[in-house]
């Protein structure tokens, strides 16, 4: 069974991680979506779809997590046509996992089999919280895979959202 894991992965943090980890040993593939794809250089989404799709399979390979597929779903920005729209791009897949309510109710309203996922000290690991730690110079390193943060800074992406947070 294919599982599909949608996110904007903005970074990759260690919660994600668990989440995929624990899909991995569950699921004969994950099939994982970069959610908002086309979008990059903003305070919400500040890297770029190929700076995010890195972090995730070098981190992945790094932990021997290898049964993966990373994909690419740009916004349409209409909910009631964005199901068809993922589907479109990918179909091999049978279940949804997702702590996003909006992705489950989406799915679930289309038929198909979703599995709610843990949130990981949320307060923590969001990708909110990481770009504001890092926009305000505060410890973020810990929060995101050792590969993650070497990511990060080779793309100079704590100056670019402390850029971006000045504007």
């Amino acid at each position: 069974m294919n599982a599909l894991f949608i996110g904007r992965f903005q970074p990759f943090h260690n919660g994600h991680l668990k989440i995929i980890k624990n899909a991995s040993q569950k699921y004969d593939y994950i099939i994982i979506g970069i959610g908002s794809s086309q979008y990059t250089n903003t305070r919400e989404n500040p890297f770029s779809s190929d700076e995010r799709k890195k972090m995730i399979e070098e981190t992945l390979k790094d932990k021997g997590i290898l049964n993966f597929k990373i994909i690419q779903i740009p916004d349409i920005h209409n909910p009631p046509k964005w199901v068809d729209h993922v589907v479109s791009i990918f179909s091999d897949f049978h279940i949804i996992i997702s702590n996003n309510e909006l992705t489950l109710k989406l799915f679930l309203e289309k038929g198909y089999k979703i599995e709610k996922t843990p949130l990981y000290e949320k307060n923590l690991l969001s990708g909110k919280e990481i770009r504001k730690r890092i926009s305000s110079g505060k410890e973020w390193e810990s929060l995101v895979p050792k590969t993650v943060f070497k990511i990060i800074r080779n793309v100079n992406g704590e100056k670019r959202i402390k850029r971006l947070f000045e504007i």
